[in-house]
């Protein structure tokens, strides 16, 4: 492996350094997913909703804040916003608008945080190649340099240069791959998070705006 890298040239510690920095990534994201998974946020929703509807506001917050979710945590801060504007609960366009900007404002952070250090995976997958590429230039200018210094073709004056464009062009596309592909991956999955945000939100934007309604009925 080692002797590859040092044939590989210069270009190669770039691509070394793109390598380390995906594989980071990847274990970084693959972690913060797998714990995430773990949560069943459906019936995470269904329990606040229930709760809710006992009256319990303050256990369901709980409940949130005792759940490490991106949705649990929007969940929180409607319920928050809910129960900080409890003095308008009868004016069912004005809690209704403020709880869904409060979700709306805070689920832009938690699907950032979701998708955190995703761009460098697609970075690495973008650059990989190119400096794979560039190690196969500089490769063959060597060749064709020492080419001329030896007046005439000769394998073994070549073969450096040779060595150095295929181990730069080998080393930046399987970086690419192995950079490309979890990025997919997790995008998808983040994509899957949002969704599930934003139906979490929208449903506790319904209870809100029912509970709101019949309160200014009763008044």
């Amino acid at each position: 492996m080692l002797k590859h890298i040092i044939d590989g040239g210069p270009l190669m510690v770039p691509l070394l350094i793109c390598s380390i920095l995906a594989l980071a990534v990847v274990l970084d994201r693959a972690v913060a997913f797998y714990r995430n998974s773990q949560i069943d946020t459906r019936s995470l929703r269904a329990k606040v909703l229930s709760l809710l509807r006992e009256g319990r506001a303050n256990d369901a917050a709980s409940l949130c804040a005792a759940t490490p979710s991106p949705v649990s945590a929007v969940l929180l801060v409607g319920l928050q916003s809910y129960a900080k504007h409890d003095a308008i609960k009868g004016r069912t366009n004005s809690i209704t608008t403020v709880v869904e900007k409060a979700m709306e404002d805070y689920s832009l952070q938690a699907v950032s945080m979701v998708e955190k250090r995703l761009a460098v995976l697609s970075s690495v997958g973008n650059v990989a190649p190119l400096l794979g590429m560039a190690g196969t230039v500089t490769g063959m200018i060597s060749a064709f340099g020492a080419m001329a210094g030896a007046g005439g073709l000769d394998a073994s004056v070549v073969a450096a240069g040779i060595s150095e464009a295929l181990v730069t062009t080998a080393a930046g596309l399987l970086i690419a791959i192995g950079a490309v592909i979890p990025f997919t991956y997790f995008t998808a999955a983040a994509d899957r998070i949002a969704l599930e945000i934003e139906e979490a939100s929208s449903e506790l934007i319904d209870f809100v705006a029912t509970e709101a309604g019949l309160a200014g009925k009763g008044d």
